[in-house]
């Protein structure tokens, strides 16, 4: 099945797999479009309510069920609920795998670069046979950069909340840089996915946070 879809997404792509890359990532991550906003839509809804949660949770911490109740009540008064946020999210887990298993195909890929350096090596591969001083090193040095870039425009975008433990607000930034750390790893197309995924990623979530609810 993902070697049929490999071929099919190069050869839509006028046999340019770097191409095909961007072009299927784009059009899986449209397709996600409409669960991201619902899962905008959750999250803004939790912001807006959690004063009055926390004011729950006081009132009734020490009465479980009846803080079901309240919060349930709550929750249902604004036309949500406290899972509502985590469907959209599951559900694009399918969606992501098949672009991640595109993006990193073993044997589909050979012979196919960006802009001289091969999709389906590694950094280390592209050391090894190419040098530092390469063409193909410098490609991969500039989707790493990029890949970086985008992470910290996402940092900027994470609202951390005083009411979680300080080990997670301490983490909560550092987490979109594991892109970074994936990127020196996965093989150049993993690396132009990571760059085109998150880059759409952080560009969707400023336009969400900017619509009103």
């Amino acid at each position: 099945m993902i070697d049929s879809l490999v071929t099919f997404v190069i050869g839509m792509s006028g046999g340019s797999a770097a191409l095909g890359i961007v072009l299927f990532t784009l059009a899986v991550r449209l397709l996600l479009l409409p669960l991201n906003v619902r899962q905008a839509r959750s999250a803004k809804i939790r912001e807006k309510l959690a004063p009055r949660l926390r004011e729950l949770q006081k009132r009734w911490g020490r009465n479980p069920e009846r803080l079901s109740k309240e919060l349930s009540a709550l929750y249902a008064e604004e036309g949500t609920s406290p899972f509502a946020g985590f469907m959209p999210m599951l559900a694009q887990l399918p969606f992501m795998w098949l672009m991640y298993r595109v993006a990193t195909h073993p044997t589909a890929l050979v012979g196919h670069d960006l802009f001289g350096a091969p999709l389906g090596q590694q950094v280390a591969g592209v050391v090894a046979n190419y040098g530092l001083v390469s063409g193909p090193f410098l490609v991969f040095v500039l989707v790493i950069a990029l890949v970086a870039a985008v992470a910290w425009f996402s940092t900027r975008q994470i609202k951390v909340s005083e009411e979680q433990p300080e080990l997670m607000r301490k983490l909560m930034p550092l987490m979109p840089y594991g892109s970074v750390l994936a990127a020196l790893f996965l093989p150049l197309a993993g690396g132009l996915y990571l760059l085109v995924s998150t880059a759409w990623a952080v560009s969707e979530r400023a336009v969400l946070a900017s619509r009103p609810l």
